[in-house]
């Protein structure tokens, strides 16, 4: 693993300090003699990742990032006596706190904020409306209904302690990372857009409590204006809260368990709505997270654009964050004075678990996303209604639109009508896929994702680092930055040391080289998971072809003849023994499989500015670009490409029909494709299959579990059951384990709630949820199991 110096094209590599120390293992000699390095780009251009949609924003899109290709990355725990004015032997001893004395700090007025909020007009109708209204003068009464949210009102930034919390990272932070690297390419643009007047909200994909720490001291360490961060944890010790709520984080209030729970009260929602409104008029920056499971977090991007269209504010500028860790660190909903002590503690005795490289994205207009109407290209359908007539009915041809998410947003948040709280919720859908976008491949998800997805049952240290390497390329192909370069062996040695809590290394006397198996237990699964979520963004068009492949091969296996049956209607052989990869695809059921599978993706996978149709065809061709489909040539007397010697080319026909076109008569050429090098193809193709295999399962197998529960139920109380069943399923498997997780639980539940198989009531107690009349009969049910399982290659 390294890390670059920011003086060039990647002229220099250097090893983290914390490597270079390490001990060689023994199995380095014995790869090869000669190290193959591991270039960072294609020839001499890295990708550029973090450019604005051109579809969605053109405008933004114009203004260039910067006049350089490429600057380099700065690594933040790399202080010396160069980032200050200052030289000396005692300047090298002190020059992390002369460094952070020297950083700008922005001034946060906090006067006459609370007044504000208080007597603003939204924050009146929500107490009006929860008959918590005080009589007219009586602001005592208001301010003790107010009292649980004056602490999150009066939230600022002090310069002083958020100078002496910048110092204390940067020497703590050593200990949890081996570096802290930025692109230093989007800096000046976000210099220049703070100049002009637009305050910037940064979006970023929740993964750990660490982001709400790494992005503001990024953004310090650069001079930039430091953003109030919205973190959703719940604070116990009150010295803690006062702490971090003086140096721009907003927390949970005091009440509030969880940010859903939080979200309930209206008050709470006004309260917040109109903090941001001030924040924003003040010219703050705001630093969110969302998370692309539950939605959590869009709630106040709606919030802003709810802002923008009333003209309360004019505008803001949205940067989408991507952050990479080498290892996702662990994230506690609850903190407490204790559990920071003891994480304190621990971080002295730990060493450095990998790196982390943060990219901050193009800035861009939300009012001009909204005003653009370009951000969504298909009509928001209810999922039930896209894909229940080809479950049920068996229907052919697919409904043209795309799922509707209402789960991403709170119902409490109050949108005026239903194309409003769409426009909101494709927003969220565009962030967090611009956010994943930006973030960079690391060595440790593409060995993650191999060992997952190519080699379950195990892989010899040269085989690995052959497909590593390929691995690679295949990322930089697709513009996807990787977080790592150098040496070939180094790279691979640095993954494997992360990841070896998950893995079982054995090194055999017969063998030349040591035989890697990732360890077969739910915390080792699902923590090589998490790695290889990027890989699995990054490849999702081939991922979803290749579903579609196994799909119709599923159908080639289970009719019984053999696969050399062509679309031409040649009379086949009794299928016998495997199945041959020879065999003829129509391409028009390729699209309506993967156009299918589409729709039941989760959140983050597809940009709400492209449609579902266009989705699909990408899939295909993209299939057909890496070389695993190619076109079926079909024998005729006269080649497509002649068209001179086509019959009729040439001859005019009249009409007064003023929407005729000479194309409607023309007949739709029928083209199929086919696998191309059968004895290598496979692997490839099961390869792609299994990214997505995780999520299908977990689906199959919560529809096999709802005949084990006794509906209705409290929404809490079914996800923890199938969640439970899940668990218990793979156990029995003893494989598997990445379909047991909570998210896949919580994205199984939501998704049958989509498809109409479990309906919502709302009650005293909450949300019940029950099995619908419809899908009360097993014949539906497995109708529906049968539709899902057909992606899964088995």
């Amino acid at each position: 693993m390294v890390q670059e110096k920011n003086d060039g094209i990647n002229k220099d590599m250097v090893l983290p300090p914390i490597q270079q120390n390490r001990p060689a293992l023994s199995w380095e000699m014995k790869i090869k003699k000669k190290l193959k390095t591991m270039p960072p780009c294609l020839g001499k251009f890295r990708p550029i990742v973090g450019q604005s949609c051109h579809q969605c924003t053109p405008n933004s899109l114009s203004k260039k990032l910067g006049q350089n290709s490429f600057l380099g990355f700065n690594n933040l725990l790399s202080v010396n006596e160069t980032h200050t004015r200052y030289r000396g032997w005692l300047v090298r001893r002190v020059c992390c706190l002369l460094f952070v004395s020297g950083c700008k700090v922005y001034a946060s007025p906090v006067s006459k904020r609370q007044e504000r909020v208080c007597q603003s007009n939204r924050v009146k109708e929500a107490l009006t409306a929860d008959h918590k209204a005080p009589e007219e003068g009586d602001s005592q009464g208001q301010t003790s209904v107010l009292s649980p949210f004056i602490s999150l009102i009066n939230t600022c930034i002090s310069p002083s302690l958020l100078r002496f919390l910048g110092w204390l990272m940067l020497k703590m932070f050593p200990s949890r990372f081996d570096r802290i690297q930025v692109n230093l390419n989007h800096l000046s643009t976000l210099q220049r857009a703070s100049q002009e007047g637009s305050p910037l909200v940064y979006v970023y994909v929740r993964q750990s409590v660490m982001d709400c720490a790494l992005i503001p001291l990024v953004l310090f360490c650069r001079n930039l204006r430091v953003p109030y961060t919205i973190c959703p944890l719940q604070i116990d010790s009150s010295f803690l809260r006062s702490i971090l709520q003086r140096v721009g984080v907003v927390l949970l209030p005091p009440a509030a368990l969880t940010e859903l729970e939080a979200e309930a009260d209206s008050v709470y929602s006004s309260v917040m709505t109109s903090l941001v409104r001030e924040l924003l008029h003040e010219g703050q920056a705001i630093s969110v997270g969302v998370s692309p499971e539950s939605g959590r977090g869009g709630q106040w991007l709606a919030r802003i654009r709810q802002l923008i269209k009333e003209g309360s504010v004019p505008d803001v500028s949205l940067v989408p964050v991507g952050i990479s860790y080498d290892c996702v660190p662990k994230t506690n909903v609850q903190v407490g004075l204790n559990s920071l002590l003891r994480w304190l503690w621990s971080i002295l005795w730990r060493r450095p678990g990998g790196g982390v490289r943060i990219h901050l994205a193009q800035p861009f207009s939300l009012k001009e996303m909204c005003d653009s109407g370009r951000c969504t290209v298909d009509e928001w359908l209810p999922l039930q209604d896209l894909l229940l007539p080809v479950i049920l009915n068996n229907r052919t041809d697919s409904v043209f639109g795309r799922r509707r998410m209402l789960w991403l947003l709170p119902s409490e948040l109050k949108e005026s009508t239903h194309s409003e709280r769409d426009l909101s919720i494709a927003i969220v859908l565009h962030l967090i896929f611009s956010a994943t976008s930006c973030m960079a491949a690391m060595s440790t998800s593409l060995v993650s994702s191999l060992l997952l997805y190519k080699h379950r049952k195990g892989v010899s240290v040269s085989l690995l680092c052959r497909d590593v390497v390929w691995l690679t390329e295949e990322l930089l192909f697709r513009n996807k930055d990787v977080g790592f370069g150098g040496s070939l062996v180094e790279v691979v040695h640095y993954s494997l040391s992360l990841l070896a809590p998950h893995l079982i290394i054995a090194a055999v006397p017969s063998r030349k080289d040591p035989f890697i198996v990732p360890r077969p237990s739910l915390a080792a699964t699902l923590h090589l998971t998490v790695q290889a979520q990027i890989v699995t963004h990054t490849f999702i068009l081939e991922a979803v072809g290749a579903c579609a492949v196994s799909a119709m091969l599923c159908d080639v296996a289970r009719s019984g003849v053999s696969s050399r049956v062509r679309s031409d209607g040649v009379d086949g052989e009794e299928l016998k023994g495997d199945m041959e990869f020879d065999v003829a695809l129509c391409q028009s059921e390729l699209n309506e499989r993967a156009l299918q599978l589409c729709h039941l993706l989760p959140p983050g996978f597809m940009p709400p500015c492209q449609s579902s149709q266009s989705f699909a065809l990408d899939a295909i061709d993209s299939l057909v670009r890496c070389g695993i489909l190619i076109m079926e040539e079909i024998p005729r007397d006269v080649p497509i490409c002649d068209f001179w010697k086509r019959e009729g080319a040439l001859s005019w026909t009249t009409t007064d029909d003023p929407y005729h076109s000479d194309s409607d008569c023309e007949e739709q050429d029928l083209r199929s494709f086919k696998i191309s090098q059968p004895s290598q193809c496979p692997e490839m193709l099961f390869f792609l299959c299994s990214m997505l295999a995780g999520h299908l399962r977990a689906l199959c197998w919560a529809i096999t579990g709802l005949d084990l529960l006794h509906t209705p139920l409290p929404e809490a109380e079914f996800v923890d059951l199938v969640h439970t069943y899940l668990f218990e399923t793979a156990n029995k498997k003893k494989q598997n384990y990445e379909s047991c997780s909570e998210e896949a639980a919580h994205t199984a539940v939501r998704t049958l709630i989509d498809l109409g198989v479990l309906s919502e009531e709302h009650q005293e107690g909450g949300v019940f949820l029950s099995i619908t009349p419809l899908f009360q009969l097993s014949e539906n049910r497995q109708k529906l199991h049968c539709f899902i399982s057909q992606y899964l290659y088995n």
